[in-house]
């Protein structure tokens, strides 16, 4: 593989359709931790902006990938929009320096920051790799995908100089675990050739959209007791997985649908955090 070949791959790798999914968290929690203009632009929002954006997404999927080659051989989803594992040395090696490049946050972020930090990075890579390869177990693959908004409580940390809202802690937690399963709908039938067991694979799918019913409900409840607003913007979810499974639109087609409405979501809500911040 040459030099371009290489860079097309590792943008390929790093799912650019869900770069938001880790960098969107951060923008959020910016924005709700901000009390002045100038906190948008602060050193550390920005450079967990742009790790998030990126190289974090680098270190995530690619360790994914890696440790999944086998039973990627029999997923559907990786003959167009993703892509099989064809990592070389140097595919490894931007890998590692992915993670490395991250463990250098915890220089220049404040100490309040570190246990997210430090969460993200176990969860991330041990979400796929040996020994605990949490992916592989129901309900804990569900579960550890909360890694997906340590970087939003990270940012807001970072900009408010404390915690955020344990409320909102607990409904963002909720709100990746019914993401994450509700993505696994599609791997059911090659997770099951492959002999992986997931959250999807022991439910079944019609109950693993009642499984994500209600971890969208927790979290929009959770998150109504920080603001009514936000309880029902964070609504959509358990209705569109409702409709989604009540309809004949097939699972593979809706899963493609949630970038989307995730943007859109992560925007209604950044914006509101915007208009508080300049309209007060």
């Amino acid at each position: 593989m040459n030099a371009r070949g290489r860079l097309e791959y590792l943008l390929t790798l790093s799912r650019p359709r869900f770069w938001l999914y880790l960098a969107g968290p951060v923008a959020v929690g910016v924005a709700f931790a901000a009390t002045a203009v100038s906190d948008l632009l602060s050193p550390a929002a920005l450079v967990l902006f742009g790790y998030f954006l990126l190289p974090g997404n680098i270190l995530l999927y690619g360790v994914n990938d890696a440790f999944d080659a086998d039973v990627d051989e029999a997923n559907p989803k990786k003959d167009d929009r993703e892509a099989r594992w064809q990592g070389d040395t140097v595919v490894t090696a931007v890998i590692v320096a992915s993670g490395v490049l991250g463990l250098g946050l915890f220089a220049v972020a404040p100490r309040l920051t570190w246990p997210y930090l430090a969460g993200f990075f176990l969860l991330g890579v041990e979400y796929s790799a040996p020994p605990f390869r949490f992916k592989t177990t129901p309900f804990l693959d569900s579960v550890s995908n909360g890694l997906y908004i340590l970087p939003g409580a990270a940012a807001f940390a970072a900009v408010a100089g404390q915690h955020p809202p344990l409320s909102a802690l607990v409904g963002a937690w909720a709100w990746t675990m019914g993401m994450h399963t509700f993505s696994a709908i599609p791997d059911i039938e090659p997770d099951r050739t492959a002999g992986i067991r997931t959250t999807a694979t022991f439910l079944g799918e019609r109950r693993t959209y009642a499984y994500c019913f209600a971890c969208w409900l927790v979290a929009a409840a959770a998150f109504a007791l920080v603001d009514w607003r936000l309880g029902a913007v964070l609504s959509a979810y358990p209705l569109a997985v409702l409709a989604v499974a009540r309809s004949e639109i097939s699972v593979e087609r809706a899963y493609w649908w949630y970038p989307v409405l995730n943007t859109v979501i992560g925007a209604t809500l950044t914006m509101g955090a915007l208009w508080r911040l300049f309209y007060g």
